[in-house]
Formats: C-alpha cells, sequence, structure tokens
C-alpha cells in the first residue's frame, strides 16, 4: 500500500482538479465574485461604526443640532445593521456556492474513479488492497471537497481581506497600526511552524486511516479464517497497534491546535492591550479620536482571524491536494482492458481456438505454455488437472478478465480483442467456485438488476435448475434478501443461484469453473441435470473436481504445468491408461472408500 508524502504545493495537481469545475462555471465565478466582494464590504461596518462615533456620538452643538445628530445617529445605526444583513447574506450564499460546487466536483470525480476501477484489469485487484480502494473512492474524494469549501477560494479571500484591513487602517491612523502590528512577525512565525507540524501529522492521519480501512475490511471479510483458527487475540493486537497508531496520529494534531491557537489569542490580546494604552494616550493628547480607536479594537480580531485561520486553512488544502493526488493516481492507473474491438458478440457461434497460447500473471514466469486447443460450436470440453496447473487461468481468458502474453485466441475465427468487450462478456456466462451474491434479493442476484429479464423468465430457469420449490419456501420468495456475500444460503444454494443467473443470460458460451466441487451430493445430482439442459446447444467448458461428472464431454484436457498432457474423450483416455485413468481410479477408490466407511 502506497504511503502519502507531505510534499510540497503543487499548482498543477490544482489546475487538473480545477478542470473539474468547467461543468460549473457559472457557480465557480458566483463563489469567487462573492469572496471578492465580501472582502470590502467586512469593512465597511467598522468604518461606518467610526465615521457615526467620530460625528454624531460625540459632537456637540444647539438643541437644533442635537436633534438633526440624533437623526443621522438612528440613521446611521440603521446603515450599520444592513451591513451587517448584506455581510451576512453574502457569507450564506458564498459559504453554500463554495460547498455546493465542492460536492458537484466530488460527485463528478467518483463517478470517474469508479467508473475506471470497474474497467481495471483483475490482475490489478490481485495487486491492491480493497480497502486502500474504498478509501480512496470515499474518503479520499470526499475531502476534495474541502479544497473548494475550505481551501484556495476562502484562502485567497483571506488574504484580500487582510490587505484591504491593511490599507484601511493605514488610512485611518499609520501610527496606531504600526503599534498594533508589532506582534506580527511572531504571528507569522507561530503560523508557520503549525503549519509545518500539522501538515505532517495530518499526512500520517490519512496514512493512518487507509491502514485501518484496509485492516477492517480483509478481517471482517475473512472473519471464519481468523475465528477458526483462533486467531483473534493475535488479529486484535494487530488492530490495536493500528488504532494505537492512528490514535497517537490523531492526538498529535491536536496537541499543535491547542498550542497554537492559544498562543494566537495570547498575541491578539497583547496587540489589543498595545492599542487601549496607545490609543488612550492618543486620545488624552487629541490626537486621535474614540471613533479611530473604536475602529482598530474591531479590526484587530478581524485582522487576525484570516492569519490565525490561515495555517489551518493551507492544511486543510494541502491534505486534500495530497487526497487529490492519491484519487488521480488511480484515475491514471494503466490497468485498462482495451476495448478497441468492433465485432458484435452478439452474432458468436461458439467456436473456441487456442493457438500456442502463453500466459504470465508476473512478468515471465507463465503458468500458462503454449496451449494449443479447439472447442466447436455445440460442443463440451472438460478440463483436468492439479491444483495451480492453470486450469481457471485458461478460462478467464476467454473472458478478457485477465490479457494472454502470447500465441492467439480466437472465436469463430477473430482474434478475442477484435470483440467489443461488453457484447463479448455479455454472451459468456461463468459460474464459478466462489460464488459472489450482493446483499439483494434472490430476483436481483440472478438477474443483476437487468430490467429486461422477467420474473416469468427467473422461476422457468429455477424450475429448469430445480430450486423454485425450494426458493419459494424461503421468506419473501423471490424477494428473500440473502445478505452480503449471500450469507443467509448454503454453499451449495449460492451454487445454484449462480446457475440460474447463467441460464436467464442464455450464453453463447458457458464455462464451468468447479462449480460443483463445494456441494452436496443431492445438489450435485440437481447441478447435474441442469448442466445436461444449460449445456444443450451451447459451446461449454467445464473444469471440474469430480471427474464422474465430465464423463460424457466431447473432449477432455488434462493439464499440468500449464500444458495440456493427454486429449481425448473419457473412454479414450481411460483406455490410454496415463494420467487421467490414474486420477480416476483415484478418485473413485477414495469415493468407494467413503460410502463403505
Amino acid at each position: 500500500m502506497s504511503e502519502v508524502s507531505g510534499k510540497t504545493f503543487d499548482w498543477k495537481l490544482l489546475s487538473r482538479i480545477l478542470r473539474y469545475t468547467r461543468p460549473y462555471k457559472s457557480l465557480f465565478l458566483l463563489a469567487i465574485s462573492l469572496t471578492v466582494m465580501l472582502s470590502f464590504v467586512s469593512v465597511v461596518r467598522p468604518l461606518l461604526i467610526r465615521y457615526t462615533m467620530n460625528n454624531f456620538v460625540h459632537a456637540s452643538g444647539s438643541p437644533t443640532d442635537a436633534a438633526y445628530l440624533h437623526q443621522q445617529l438612528f440613521l446611521f445605526c440603521g446603515l450599520i445593521i444592513l451591513m451587517l444583513v448584506v455581510e451576512s447574506v453574502f457569507q450564506f450564499v458564498n459559504g453554500y456556492s463554495a460547498s455546493l460546487l465542492g460536492q458537484r466536483v466530488v460527485r463528478d470525480l467518483r463517478l470517474q474513479t469508479h467508473k475506471k476501477i470497474v474497467q481495471f484489469k483483475s490482475r490489478y485487484f490481485d495487486q491492491t488492497p480493497i480497502g486502500m480502494l474504498v478509501t480512496r473512492v470515499v474518503s479520499d474524494i470526499e475531502a476534495i471537497n474541502d479544497v473548494f469549501s475550505q481551501g484556495f477560494i476562502v484562502i485567497a479571500g483571506d488574504l484580500l481581506t487582510i490587505v484591504v484591513y491593511l490599507v484601511a487602517m493605514l488610512c485611518v491612523d499609520w501610527k496606531i497600526t504600526l503599534i498594533v502590528l508589532t506582534t506580527l512577525p511572531v504571528m507569522f512565525f507561530a503560523t508557520w511552524l503549525f503549519k509545518n507540524a500539522v501538515r505532517s501529522s495530518f499526512t500520517d492521519v490519512r496514512n493512518q486511516v487507509s491502514r485501518l480501512n484496509t485492516f477492517v475490511q480483509e478481517h471482517i471479510s475473512g472473519m471464519k479464517i481468523v475465528q477458526v483458527f483462533n486467531r483473534e487475540k493475535m488479529e486484535m493486537q494487530s488492530f490495536r497497534d493500528i488504532n494505537g497508531k492512528h490514535r497517537d496520529a490523531n492526538v498529535r494534531s491536536v496537541l499543535y491546535y491547542s498550542i497554537f491557537f492559544p498562543v494566537v489569542e495570547l498575541l491578539v490580546s497583547v496587540s489589543l492591550g498595545l492599542l487601549v494604552w496607545y490609543g488612550g494616550i492618543q486620545i488624552f493628547n487629541h490626537s486621535a479620536n474614540a471613533g479611530d480607536v473604536t475602529f482598530f479594537v474591531l479590526l484587530i480580531n478581524n485582522f487576525f482571524r484570516p492569519i490565525r485561520m490561515l495555517a489551518d486553512r493551507i492544511n486543510t488544502l494541502q491534505m486534500g491536494m495530497v487526497s487529490m493526488e492519491r484519487v488521480f493516481k488511480v484515475l491514471d492507473t494503466d490497468s485498462v482492458i482495451e476495448n478497441k474491438g468492433k465485432l458484435n458478440g452478439n452474432n458468436l457461434n461458439g467456436n473456441i481456438s487456442f493457438k500456442n497460447v502463453w500466459f504470465a500473471y508476473k512478468d515471465e514466469e507463465y503458468v500458462i505454455k503454449g496451449i494449443t486447443f479447439e472447442v466447436k460450436a455445440g460442443e463440451t470440453v472438460a478440463i483436468v488437472g492439479a491444483t495451480g496447473s492453470g486450469k481457471s487461468s485458461i478460462v478467464n481468458l476467454i473472458s478478457r478478465l485477465y490479457e494472454f502474453n502470447k500465441g492467439d485466441l480466437s472465436l469463430d475465427g477473430s482474434s478475442i480483442r477484435n470483440y467489443e468487450l461488453s457484447s463479448l462478456r455479455s454472451n459468456i456466462g461463468l459460474v464459478l467456485q466462489d460464488v459472489f451474491l450482493f446483499s439483494d434479493s434472490i430476483h436481483n442476484n440472478i438477474t443483476l438488476n437487468n430490467a429486461a429479464i422477467s420474473r416469468t423468465q427467473v422461476e422457468a430457469a429455477a424450475k429448469v435448475v430445480g430450486v423454485h420449490d425450494f426458493i419459494l419456501r424461503l421468506p419473501g420468495g423471490y424477494d428473500f434478501d440473502v445478505r452480503e456475500r449471500g450469507g443467509m444460503l448454503s454453499v451449495g444454494q449460492r451454487q445454484l443461484i449462480a446457475f440460474i443467473r447463467a441460464y436467464v443470460y442464455n450464453p453463447r458460451i458457458l464455462i464451468l469453473d468447479e462449480a460443483t466441487s463445494s456441494i452436496d451430493t443431492e445438489s450435485e445430482l440437481l447441478i447435474q441435470s441442469a448442466t445436461a439442459a444449460l449445456t444443450k446447444g451451447r459451446t461449454s467448458i467445464i473444469i471440474a473436481h469430480r471427474l464422474a461428472t465430465i464423463q460424457a464431454a466431447n473432449k477432455i484436457l488434462v493439464i499440468d504445468h500449464g500444458e495440456i498432457v493427454e486429449a481425448g474423450s473419457h473412454q479414450e483416455l481411460i483406455q490410454k491408461e496415463g494420467r487421467y485413468k490414474r486420477l480416476f481410479d483415484l478418485q473413485f477408490k477414495n469415493e468407494a472408500f467413503v460410502v463403505e466407511t
């Protein structure tokens, strides 16, 4: 699992994420415009208060003048309240538009990432922890929202606000401004230290979150193994270590915040104290007005607040950038199956031809070595061999779950790569030994939410397989929720559901990858009957563990270490007295021994 580095700011990365705002240009411009307007509007209210105090609160004159002053005071107080309302409305619209923009970008990015992931080669998933991908699609992309709601737009607004405030203060009284800003160098130094420290801790937090997600996902999925092998205490210790590192990373960030913000408040208080001291002297000497000092009191918090938040916002932006980098690394991964074919797989007859095909999962460590054989349309070919001999690898190549390295694999005389991928796979039915069912109804697991397949078709397929009555006995029948990975059903029942799934899709090519190795004898009899109906008129390849189930196959291939060592019908291979005959005799004796005992 790749770890995140606390790298410096990457403008190219920011420009890339900004390209996702193009469909929402008006929303983006609204957020930018309001940010700029707020920087100027926010200083108007303190200026109005200064003007009001200097001209209408401390002014003196005749009773006529007093009435006028009261009238003007009332008017300007109304203006001040109006500016407060306007500023509040601007802040609301600005915050909402920036967050809305971020959420829309997050939605588009998440859809693009998911679309890319589902196109990855199976090899990518073999090498990548699922928990890490979950982190990329969920929490990493969600962190990108902060780039818009708390990131560069807000930072730009804060910097502009600081400049506007500084100019306003210098215009009112440059001497008081210099006195107030004497703590500014210390503030900047503290902010710089805080930024670097928190960036490091945030980076560690994101890495620990990824590790935590990966560990939890893998161990909950493999909980049966943990429990069967009494690994609860050991795995709990591993989880305690990972969780402890996650806690420590978060505690460090909390510690930095706990130190930084009190320091900032202390510096603000020092500035305020200097202002009261110097401003009081100036008022006493009639060198300054009370309105001027009040103006500076109001602006001190408003001036230092953006500086205080700047470090936090920069770290938020950088962590969003780190998340961007991780997400874009997934998007830039060149592990997508090529889909340049134009042929329509719906017109397949089902002729399969392997010609000197070589395949390796890694580099040149070949698991299939020069395989050559043909399967004519409508034929059934069985493949047998020891575990790890390359049987499943052969059928995975037909579905293009993996790509062969050398040789040629063709369907109906055309290279398999010339077929459009989705139409090819829609005409290949695959039933695996390890059946995966989603947390959904039996009907939806059979149809995979394909509205073109009716309930009538599903029930007809279930009757062919012989499990219609069993399904009806379940609560809700075909609407029974099988829960995650089909946990409410037995292994054999899940296998039968997979057979129905393959049947209703009516594929031209059927692949059964040890589909009967994990089921009981009664279920096997049902599946043998269903297999006969399902393979009729279709090209079928059956990887078999139980040799008794493949005796009717047109051809049987015996695979050893990625090579075909024997080929022929059941009777031909029995007469050869070769490897198949030894496997058959050994299995027959074992089954006879089990029956006797």
